[in-house]
Parts: structure tokens; sequence; C-alpha cells
């Protein structure tokens, strides 16, 4: 299946709204996160999330929900 350039970017930004719930639902908060706009320019694929950069309390965060996360699974 091809998808037009605009359906590559509403699946891009869907799963951009959804990872910035999941994040936020846990406590954590990427101020950067977006569609990468240089992939979004192309025509192959779909589109990059950047997932930007964040400061240290923000990795650290992240680093402990998902260590918590990989815990309650074992």
């Amino acid at each position: 299946m091809v998808l037009t350039p605009k359906e590559r970017m509403r699946a891009a930004e869907e799963a951009v709204r959804q990872l910035r719930e999941s994040l936020e639902g846990v406590g954590v908060t990427f101020p950067s996160l977006d569609v990468d706009g240089v992939s979004a320019a192309g025509t192959y694929g779909l589109p990059l999330v950047d997932l930007g950069r964040c400061n240290l309390d923000t990795a650290l965060r992240l680093a402990a929900v998902l260590h918590e996360r990989a815990g309650a699974g074992a």
C-alpha cells in the first residue's frame, strides 16, 4: 500500500500524539518531540519521529519508568 504525502504526515503526527500522551501518562515530557521535517518531506516510507533532546532529569525519569516496566513483566 502506497500512502499519499498527506496520509504519511497524518500517520506520523498520530504516532507523535500517542507517544506524547503515553509519556505524559508516566510523568515524562520530551519538549521537542515532533515529526522529523526532513524525513517528512521525502517520498519513501513513513516520516521519522524526532524524540529530540531532553535534560538529565527527563532522561533519568524515562530510565526509571522503563526499568519499572521491565521489572513488572518479569
